[in-house]
C-alpha cells in the first residue's frame, strides 16, 4: 500500500533534491560548513569525553528479529605468532570480524532506504545492487564532526523512558530545547534520548525492542514521528540519532496508522538526512543534567566502507 497523502505532503515540503547540486551524495551533511565547524569548537569547555557507542560483541543488540543483521562474530587468526621463530623478538596477534554494519551503534547511509523506486536525489533505486551502493554509499561522508545537541525527551517528561509507541513530534523537540536552554543552529547534529538504551545496557534486549502489541504482534517502540521531519528541515539539522533500535516510532505514528517506516524514507530519500540508531546517551545525559550544558563537540565519522549503506561508529561527545 502506498504511503498516505500526509506522508507524501511532508516529503514534498522537506525534499532537498538539487539543493547542493545534482551530483550531491551527502545531503544535509553539507550544512556543516567550515564556519559551522569553527563555531562548534566553542562547545568544548571542560574537555570531558563520553563515548556513545554500545559495545560490539557477540551477545549484542541483534536478536534475529532483523534477518541478516548479525552481531559481531570475531575470532583470532594469529596468536603470538613469531616471524623469526624467536619469541624474544616481535610476536603478533591478529583477529577478524564478520558483522552487520548496522548491528550496534551506527549511521544509516543515504542508500539505506528507497521508495517509489528512488533513493536520494531522485536517483534510481537500481543503483543499490549485490555489490552495494554505486552512489550515495557511506564512504561519501568523509567526516561527520560538528556541534552536537542532546534533547533529553525522557528527562523533560519526568520519565525513565518514553512510553511504548510514543511518536516524537516537532513540539516535543521545541519543548526539550527550551527546557535545556539550548539554541538549535544550522549544521547541528541532534541526539534524541528516549531512555530506552538503559534496558539494553542491563541485558534486557526484549525490553529494548519494546513490548509486543497484541493487535498486530509487533513491538511498540518510541521514536521520531512525522512532524519531526519538518522541524529538522526548518532548523537545517545535519544529522540526527536516537537511542532506539528502530529510530522512528514503531510500528507507526498514530497519526498515520499502517504507514511502516516512513521516516527512514523521508529522511534518507527526500531530505538526504543521515540518521543513527542505538546511540548510548545515558552517561552523557546524566552529565548534562548536572551541569546544564546540552551542547558539545561531536566526532562521529562513519567508517569508509566503499559502497556500504551504513556504518558502525564510536561517537565521542566532548564537553
Amino acid at each position: 500500500m502506498p504511503y498516505p497523502q500526509a506522508v507524501l505532503d511532508v516529503a514534498e515540503k522537506v525534499r532537498n533534491w538539487g539543493r547542493w547540486g545534482d551530483d550531491d551524495q551527502i545531503g544535509t551533511i553539507n550544512y556543516i560548513t567550515d564556519a559551522v565547524m569553527a563555531r562548534a569548537v566553542s562547545s568544548v569547555r571542560t574537555g570531558r569525553r563520553f563515548s556513545l557507542a554500545f559495545p560490539l560483541r557477540l551477545d549484542g543488540l541483534q536478536t534475529g528479529a532483523i534477518p541478516g543483521r548479525v552481531n559481531p562474530l570475531r575470532t583470532m587468526v594469529s596468536i603470538n605468532a613469531c616471524f623469526t621463530g624467536d619469541p624474544t623478538t616481535f610476536c603478533t596477534s591478529d583477529d577478524i570480524v564478520v558483522m552487520g554494519l548496522q548491528a550496534a551503534t551506527h549511521w544509516d547511509g543515504l542508500g539505506h532506504a528507497s521508495y517509489g523506486g528512488q533513493i536520494y536525489g531522485g536517483r534510481p533505486a537500481s543503483l543499490i545492487d549485490a555489490h552495494g551502493a554505486a552512489e550515495c554509499g557511506i564512504e561519501q561522508i568523509r567526516s561527520l564532526t560538528g556541534r552536537g545537541v542532546l534533547l533529553d525527551l525522557a528527562r523533560v517528561a519526568g520519565l525513565d523512558e518514553l512510553e511504548p509507541g510514543y511518536a516524537i513530534q516537532a513540539a516535543d523537540l521545541d519543548r526539550a530545547a527550551a527546557h535545556h536552554g539550548v539554541e538549535i543552529r544550522s549544521g547541528d547534529i541532534v541526539l534524541v534520548r528516549t531512555g530506552k538504551m538503559a534496558r539494553a545496557k542491563v541485558g534486557d534486549l526484549a525490553g529494548y525492542m519494546g513490548p509486543i502489541d497484541p493487535a498486530n504482534h509487533l513491538p511498540l517502540a518510541p521514536g521520531i514521528g512525522l512532524t519531526s521531519a519538518l522541524w529538522f528541515h526548518e532548523h537545517e539539522i545535519a544529522a540526527v540519532a536516537t537511542d532506539t533500535i528502530t529510530f522512528e516510532v514503531f510500528p507507526w505514528d498514530p497519526a498515520i496508522p499502517g504507514a511502516l517506516m516512513p521516516m527512514h524514507c523521508i529522511h534518507l530519500v527526500d531530505m538526504g538526512l543521515t540518521q543513527g540508531q542505538n546511540f548510548d546517551l545515558e552517561e552523557l545525559a546524566a552529565d548534562c543534567a548536572v551541569d546544564g550544558q546540552y551542547d558539545f563537540l561531536l566526532e562521529a565519522s562513519p567508517q569508509p566502507f566503499v559502497g556500504a549503506v551504513g556504518s558502525p561508529v564510536n561517537p565521542v561527545a566532548i564537553k
